[in-house]
């Protein structure tokens, strides 16, 4: 049997040690600072690709037990539990006059957080995460249709158009602010 607090005292170990803890100590090269990329949740709504903010990301939940909300905005699918919390939901295709397939076992609901608000966001498919270079964002395509560049932060040359979640959160559209009389 080995005695593991001998075996680490001695000093060939402990340079052994050391050198490894600088090793880890050195920050990731390979990673841009946060400056110039974005990190973002990509997804697909009607066909085209999306991606927000991570930052705005709270959790990725699949559509389940929804609960339609009567005498709102057609844009609001309804509410959900999720983790205890009753959360609205938004489908984005709607409030951006995209083309709507409905709804499938496959859908997904992004949690975001900004602006004191709390909803979920409908998407068709979560593709994943990933960085893209601030520089990389153009103007929106005049070809592109669908949503209006007040909620465009930017578009890729891949066609991956990044959402301005600080815009569509301050957007008072999205605020449902309304009381129905019996």
């Amino acid at each position: 049997m080995i005695d593991e607090s001998r075996a680490a005292s001695t000093p060939d170990n402990r340079e052994i040690l050391r050198a490894r803890a600088r090793v880890l100590a050195r920050p990731p090269q390979s990673i841009p600072a946060a400056e110039t990329s974005l990190e973002v949740v990509e997804f697909r709504l009607a066909q085209e690709c999306y991606a927000l903010e991570t930052r705005f990301v709270n959790v990725v939940y699949p559509l389940k037990d929804l609960t339609p909300l009567p005498c709102t905005q057609p844009f609001v699918l309804g509410i959900v539990n999720v983790r205890g919390r009753i959360t609205p939901v938004i489908d984005i295709k709607k409030f951006f006059d995209l083309s709507d397939m409905g709804l499938t076992d496959l859908h997904r609901i992004i949690l975001v957080r900004g602006n004191g608000l709390e909803l979920g966001l409908l998407a068709d498919v979560i593709v994943g995460v990933r960085i893209i270079p601030v520089d990389s964002l153009q103007a929106s395509l005049p070809t592109h249709t669908g949503i209006c560049d007040n909620y465009l932060k930017g578009m890729t040359a891949e066609r991956l158009v990044v959402l301005d979640m600080d815009r569509i959160l301050a957007d008072p559209q999205i605020l449902v602010h309304e009381e129905v009389e019996n």
